[in-house]
């Protein structure tokens, strides 16, 4: 087989839960041990880091992934999902696992694993940990598919455990309660090894308190740990004034401020007393990366703790350049200016309040109209979702081409149910290009809504002719 067939086997023979949602759902941890077994446990040839939670894991992943990358360790990445090639979810220093190797493991593997019947992101589980192995990786960073104590990650003895955040989504696999989502993914904390919790409070930290305690495992609650952790906006211009400023500055402050002065982009400025003398620029803008960032930050310097060599010049360039360094795309990403043209992933209601947060404060610094090309999976609280949006937006709803897509129509009657105006399309280029025609300038598009709708216009970027 080619490629592309070895693809198309992948997701005909195995239940793909980015196509088809709850039917593709396997709890349980069988199959994957016996898929495990079967490869010779390959994740104990090399260290690894897991990370859950609701929002935020892999644009933690994909950053700590950047540091070590640029701290000399050689690093594989497993994420989900994809947005244009399913060889992303994949990646050894940012570079993604090649065709030739999908098309091997298939063929070779195939008379093991197809009487297992597993899901595809089981399979997929194991071809990227036997790949890293191959890779002769120093350490993989490995993001949570769904909830953790029943995911298929959840085989591996990490160096560090990291639980960005939680919040309502997959309720009907994860549980309908916060604290019920929390046990869930409390699953992958593990005896002796420590843990980092991103944000938590209430019913749901002690959870996780209790968890740790069990099993005795570290446990380091970010907002607590990071004292004097400040993450504030600056655009190119805030960094031509802080270059050109009396303040006394190292030659590698210098060095690092022409760079991103170079990259044209606004960034995220973070310092955290006394810890960081110098401060560190992140190239993810979202809202959400202020929380992120102060996860991040904290399990970096728990990572020095337990042995790992990170120079601070490292953490500079992998907040720098994380989309460089590992391919991380769709996070507050910038498409197009005049008009702007932003993409996110956010998809549930705690991602989309961020998005909303965001919107609201781009338009009150502009004069322009706002337009949001909007979608959604039929799996997802739309009701709640739809009561966040504004509502002096003009609406391009829309469907992606997975089959959990809501149909647009649909959408747009529940969207006007909620007060929201517009038109339906039915693919996703036709609701962006209309909405590029009716726009000026100074207005701003936004795309969004679900992870399938980015990847859509992703996949179709340049028959859109962004510029």
């Amino acid at each position: 087989m080619d490629y592309t067939n070895t693809l198309k086997y992948l997701f005909d023979s195995a239940p793909m839960f980015q196509q088809i949602g709850g039917k593709a759902y396997k709890p349980g941890l069988g199959t994957t041990h016996s898929l495990d077994k079967h490869f010779g446990h390959p994740h104990r040839k090399y260290k690894t880091i897991h990370i859950a939670g609701t929002n935020g894991k892999g644009s933690c992943s994909h950053t700590i992934a950047a540091v070590l990358q640029a701290a000399g360790y050689r690093v594989g990445l497993y994420t989900s999902p994809h947005l244009v090639d399913f060889r992303e979810r994949v990646r050894v220093n940012g570079e993604v696992m090649p065709e030739s190797y999908v098309i091997r493991f298939v063929e070779e593997h195939r008379p093991f694993f197809e009487p297992l019947h597993p899901s595809f992101f089981e399979l997929t589980t194991s071809m990227a940990f036997c790949y890293f192995a191959e890779q002769k990786i120093d350490v993989a960073v490995v993001e949570v598919g769904l909830g953790g104590r029943l995911d298929c990650t959840n085989i591996i003895q990490p160096d560090l455990c990291v639980i960005t955040n939680i919040s309502l989504d997959h309720t009907q696999y994860l549980g309908d309660t916060l604290p019920k989502i929390a046990k869930e993914k409390a699953g992958i904390i593990k005896e002796n090894i420590p843990v980092i919790i991103g944000n938590a409070s209430g019913s749901v930290k002690q959870v996780f308190t209790k968890k740790a305690h069990a099993v005795g495992a570290p446990l380091l609650y970010a907002e607590q740990a990071m004292k004097g952790y400040q993450a504030t906006h600056v655009s190119v211009q805030d960094l031509r004034d802080c270059l050109s400023s009396s303040q006394p500055k190292t030659a590698q402050e210098v060095e690092d401020l022409q760079q991103l002065i170079a990259k044209d982009k606004d960034l995220l400025r973070y310092t955290c007393a006394p810890k960081l003398s110098e401060a560190i620029y992140g190239e993810l803008t979202g809202d959400c990366q202020y929380e992120n960032g102060r996860t991040i930050l904290c399990a970096l310097r728990t990572l020095q703790e337990v042995g790992y060599t990170i120079p601070a010049g490292a953490i500079r360039k992998g907040f720098g350049y994380v989309c460089e360094l590992t391919g991380l795309m769709g996070r507050w990403q910038k498409l197009q200016t005049n008009p702007t043209v932003i993409c996110d992933t956010g998809h549930n209601v705690a991602g989309i309040r961020y998005i909303v947060q965001q919107l609201t404060a781009a338009m009150q610094n502009g004069t322009g109209k706002l337009h949001i090309v909007f979608g959604m999976v039929n799996d997802k609280d739309i009701h709640s979702v739809l009561h966040l949006l504004p509502k002096e937006a003009i609406y391009y709803f829309t469907r992606a081409s997975v089959k959990r897509a809501l149909p647009e129509k649909e959408l747009m009657e529940l969207a006007t149910e909620a007060g929201l105006h517009g038109s339906s399309y039915p693919t996703v280029v036709e609701a962006v290009k209309d909405a590029q025609t009716k726009s000026l300038p100074e207005d701003f598009i936004f795309v969004g809504g679900s992870s399938f709708i980015v990847a859509d216009l992703l996949t179709n970027r340049d028959a859109l002719n962004f510029h």
